[in-house]
């Protein structure tokens, strides 16, 4: 089985718009190859591929990834955040 860089281990080093599919797509089991070539770049890593260029997930990096897209979830759920405010004193 073909296996694509650990993404716990170099999650800090994706870019945003790189974290945000993983996790916009945490059901993925491979990663399409022109992402798989954005991680590699990003994180200086050689991913090995299958025929189409794609990298197959490590379960441990699926299961991270879905508690990853589970939080970000929960935070973006609660709503507005309201904030009380005093005025300026005159």
């Amino acid at each position: 089985m073909l296996v694509v860089v650990h993404i716990k281990e170099f999650w800090d080093h994706l870019s945003t718009e790189t974290k945000q599919w993983l996790m916009d797509n945490p059901g993925s089991v491979i990663v399409p190859r022109t992402l798989a070539a954005i991680i590699d770049g990003q994180t200086g890593q050689d991913s090995a591929v299958d025929i189409h260029g794609g990298a197959v997930l490590t379960e441990a990096d699926q299961h991270f990834i879905q508690d990853k897209a589970h939080r970000h979830a929960s935070k973006s759920d609660r709503g507005p955040t309201f904030f009380d405010a005093v005025g300026p004193q005159d």
